[in-house]
């Protein structure tokens, strides 16, 4: 498939630190059918670290979302907890830390992140994203 082509896949997950390996593997395959395999490594890194975080720290489902378009891949976790994400600190401050690196990695690793709330036919959570731009 050529990279010009726009497209969009969406993996719905149960609350379970499984799913996690599962939306990895997915997202490997996704990429490498459309012949995407240089990004395979970092986007895994990011879908690891998004997913993780809508699974342990949520109670309810979660979803990942992986959109190809005009060059650029969106990798993004749903959760159905409206509440805000930690901001990520600095990653010198977290050497020594077990936790909390998730967003730091992401926001070091990514070209763009961010998150927004979302409401749905009285359902609520929200939507955690991240960027990579394909170097020609």
């Amino acid at each position: 498939m050529p990279e010009n082509e726009s497209w969009e896949y969406s993996l719905y997950i149960p609350n379970d630190l499984r799913a996690v390996t599962v939306s990895r593997r997915t997202l490997r395959l996704i990429l490498t059918m459309h012949g995407l395999i240089r990004l395979v490594d970092v986007a895994e890194l990011l879908a690891t670290e998004l997913v993780s975080n809508a699974v342990r720290h949520t109670k309810g489902p979660a979803a990942l979302r992986v959109r190809w378009s005009a060059g650029v891949l969106r990798i993004g976790a749903w959760d159905a907890d409206p509440a805000p994400p930690e901001p990520p600190r600095p990653l010198g401050q977290l050497a020594e830390s077990e936790e909390g690196r998730g967003l730091a990695l992401v926001r070091a690793c990514a070209d763009v992140w961010g998150w927004q709330p979302l409401a749905r036919d009285g359902n609520r959570g929200k939507y955690v994203w991240c960027e990579l731009a394909a170097a020609a």
